[in-house]
This record gives structure tokens, sequence and C-alpha cells, in this order.
């Protein structure tokens, strides 16, 4: 959609234009929306019943607002929607630095420029996705980058002296007049800089080099933090904490089943590769029940959290497992494999922080028994559990299948083997297809041979099967069984 066609301060009074500050304008769009039952954020998935509402009242309620929450809680993003609660156009004063209301300016430019041409004044207009600054809080940031600061070339080019107030050049946020301005990890903000947000948030005054400047500036001014900040690098000043109106704690999702469809909804994936690659839903839960088990695990600084971003990254790096086999083997189509899952690991490795910091080899194997850890809590969903004391001579579920292993026999996978020979190798193993018929009898074909790897990562996970990784796989035996033999 152009623009309106209106170009001069006298036409936009003949059509009625009222000015209105930014909170005023947002609150109107959203009470239309909610009135109306349009989602007011879209792709938040996880949020609708916490987050959101928690925005959707401060915004109401015309506040400031903190976004206090873990690394890949999705604060910018939830920040960055705000734009859409925003008229689609507003009118500005041609040639202003900081956006003013033709109706109401705030800057000496364009009162002066008002009162000499009157309704001739120009004017422009302005789109909802230009009304939107960012900014990253790093100790580099200055107060002249955020508020001001004196411009001696402009007092040149002017010939003013350094006491007239048109000397200043305007930072960020009064160039964010009527606009949404996002400062990222606040509490990497220096506190003397912080400081300077007193005036903006509270009194709506700039001070620079000694001016003070009562500047009305209507900024919707939203913060984001990570907690681990406060100690680690910085800290919110206990003022500027005080004039913020609302501050609002995301999360990490809820559910396996949540967490899914935020990977499925943010992961990127080629059309054709999608084609060749089949991914179970007991392939999906596994990626996922990963990044649960690493925000409760010891080994992992709970302080830094595990992103969202490290599922999203190691279902991409999955596929590609899956791919570079195919490619290898020369075959059209796979399935994903249990094996496949290693390949995720430096995915992982990126993406946690670790309690005790030592050698790459360590973090390696913490992401590996991460994978472990996610088989055992999901295999009790899918097979009877194993229990950790038996009665004698009770028979168990698996008492079959572990007893090939028990008479010395063993299991190599390799992990380019094509798909005949994969399925044929697993195939030797008696009883473990009768136990995927018995407890899921509609288990899909192309299903069948995923979950019969999975059965034995389980066993394994429960200490009845030892696994063994080796240059080109794993090797799957009784380590009991093969040292009684051995005697």
């Amino acid at each position: 959609m152009s623009s309106p066609k209106i170009t001069n301060l006298g036409s936009l009074k003949k059509i009625g234009y009222k000015p209105q500050n930014i909170q005023e304008e947002l609150a109107k769009n959203l009470r239309q929306r909610l009135g109306d039952g349009i989602n007011t954020f879209e792709g938040l998935i996880g949020y609708e019943n916490t987050v959101i509402p928690d925005v959707e009242r401060a915004i109401l309620s015309g506040h400031n607002i903190n976004l206090l929450g873990l690394r890949g809680q999705a604060k910018t993003r939830l920040a960055r929607q705000m734009t859409q609660l925003l008229d689609e156009w507003v009118p500005v004063v041609s040639g202003s630095e900081i956006n003013d209301d033709p109706l109401a300016p705030i800057s000496r430019e364009a009162k002066e420029l008002i009162a000499e041409k009157g309704n001739d004044t120009p004017i422009k207009w302005l789109h909802r996705e230009d009304r939107f600054f960012e900014k990253l809080a790093t100790p580099d940031v200055t107060v002249a980058d955020l508020i001001g600061d004196v411009d001696p070339i402009k007092a040149a080019n002017l010939k003013l002296s350094y006491a007239d107030e048109r000397v200043i050049h305007f930072g960020m946020i009064p160039r964010a007049h009527r606009c949404i301005f996002i400062l990222n990890e606040l509490p990497d903000l220096q506190a003397r800089i912080q400081v300077a947000l007193f005036s903006i948030l509270q009194e709506k005054e700039i001070q620079i080099r000694g001016f003070k400047l009562r500047l009305p500036i209507e900024t919707q001014i939203i913060f984001t933090a990570n907690p681990e900040d406060y100690t680690n690098r910085g800290s919110i000043v206990t003022p500027l904490k005080d004039r913020i109106g609302s501050q609002i704690l995301t999360h990490y999702p809820h559910s396996r089943e949540v967490a899914k469809a935020i990977t499925a909804q943010e992961v990127k994936m080629q059309e054709e590769t999608a084609a060749k690659i089949h991914i179970p839903e007991l392939a999906r839960d596994i990626l996922e029940q990963i990044g649960f088990e690493a925000r409760k695990s010891d080994y992992v600084d709970a302080k830094s959290g595990v992103s969202a971003r490290m599922s999203i990254t190691a279902f991409e790096n999955l596929i590609s497992t899956a791919e570079r086999r195919i490619l290898m083997t020369g075959e059209k189509t796979t399935c994903i494999r249990m094996a496949d899952f290693l390949g995720i690991i430096p995915a992982i490795n990126g993406k946690v922080e670790l309690v005790y910091e030592g050698e790459q080899e360590g973090a390696e194997q913490i992401s590996y028994h991460l994978i472990s850890a996610a088989c055992k809590t999901i295999f009790p969903s899918y097979f009877p559990e194993i229990k950790k004391l038996e009665k004698e001579d009770e028979k168990g579920p698996y008492d079959k299948l572990l007893g090939w292993f028990f008479s010395d026999n063993e299991l190599f996978l390799e992990d380019t083997l094509e798909d005949g020979l994969y399925k044929d190798t697993l195939e030797m193993i008696p009883d473990i297809k009768n136990i995927i018929k018995k407890h899921h009898p509609k288990c899909a074909k192309e299903d069948l041979y995923f979950m019969m790897e999975f059965l034995l990562w389980g066993l394994e996970a429960n200490k009845r099967l030892n696994k063994y990784r080796t240059l080109q796989g794993f090797q799957f035996k009784d380590s009991l069984g093969s040292y009684i033999s051995g005697l």
C-alpha cells in the first residue's frame, strides 16, 4: 500500500488528523485486535497463556517493558513484532531529525519551520516498518550514542556557538521519537550510561553537556536482559528498574510437544531434501528431550540456560547426517537412524555452557551423555519399563533378545551402511521385530527399523546392554556374557 497523498500541514488539518503518542497508538490498535479476535503476536509458540497476556497488559497500561529471560527465549522476536501494532502510516514534518508530529512538534527546528510556513509546511509519511530502532548494549556504548552530543561540524556549518541548542546531534533514542526502541542485553550497559536513561523514562528530558532540554520524547522502550548477566557481567541499576513499568519473565517450552512445534516452525530444510529423508516422530521426541535433559543436567550451567536454537541446529545437523549417508551410498531415500544422532553433537557443544570447563573431548562426552539420557527418559513411553530389581525366575519382555547377546553374540552397525544391509543386520536379533509389533502394532513400515535401533539404545541406557563406539559405527554386546564365556 502506498503512502497517503497529503503533502502539507493544511491538508492534514482538513482530514481531521489528531496527534497521539506512541503508547496511545499501540494500546488503540491492540484493543482493536483483541476486540476482533486477531492474534497479537504470531509464531511465539508456548507463550499464548503466559508471556503474551503479560505483554498485552503492559501495552494497555502504556508501560515501558523489560523482557527478562535466558537466551533463546524469543525476547527480541517478541519485541520486533510490536511494530504490527503501530498505525501503518504516520505524518512527520519533512526534514525533521526526530520525527516531529506536524500538529505537536517538539524540536526547535520543526517549530520554527511551522511558524514560518504555516499550512504550507511540507510533511512526509513514515511507514511502521521504519519506526523500529534496535541497539545491542555493549560496554563501549556511550551517552552520545543513545542520547546525543554537541556536534562541532554542525556548529561550524551553521556558524553557531556551542551555547546554542541547535548544535546538538541527537542520539538513537531522540531519533526514535514516536517509534519503538529496543535495547538488548541491558545489564551489559555501563551503570553511568543507565543513569542517563532516568530522565528519558520519567521526566521526558535529555541532558547533553550542560543543555537541559525539555523534549517530551514519546518512545516505546523495550529492554531485554538475561538473568545470567546480573552476576557475570553487570547489573541493572535499581533506580532504572524502578522506572520500567513492567518486567516480564520469558521461559523455555514446558512440554516436548511445544518444543517440537517451535523446531518445526524454525528449522530450514529444502523441499528436495525433505522428500528424501523420513523422520520418525520418535526421532523428533528424542531430539527435543535432549534439550530438556540439558536444562536439568548437573554438568550444564543452569544460569546460562539452553537455547531453543540448540534443537533447531541439532535438527538441521540430523538431517544433514542422513543426507550425507545417502550421498555416499548412492541411495535415493532413507530414514533417520539412531546413529545419525552423533551428527548433532557439534550443535550441542556450541549451545551448552558446562559447569566445569575442561578439554573439548569432555564437552563431547557430555553431549553424548545427554543423547543417552534422552533415550532413557523416553524409553518407558514406548516400551515396558525396565525395573531395577526383578524377581528371580520372572520372565521379562526382553529376555529372548538379551539372551541372544548373552550367548556371546554381538551386533555391529556401521554408520554408512546401506539400507538393505542395515535392515538385515537388525533382523539378525531374535524377537526384536516381535517386540515392536507387540507394543506398537500400528507402527509404520518406514519407522520399524528406527524403532528397533532405539530399542537397543534404550536397553543400553538402562544398562541391559553395552554399546561401544568405534570409528566406523556402534557395537552392541553383553559384556557380562562375554566375560563368563571367556572363563
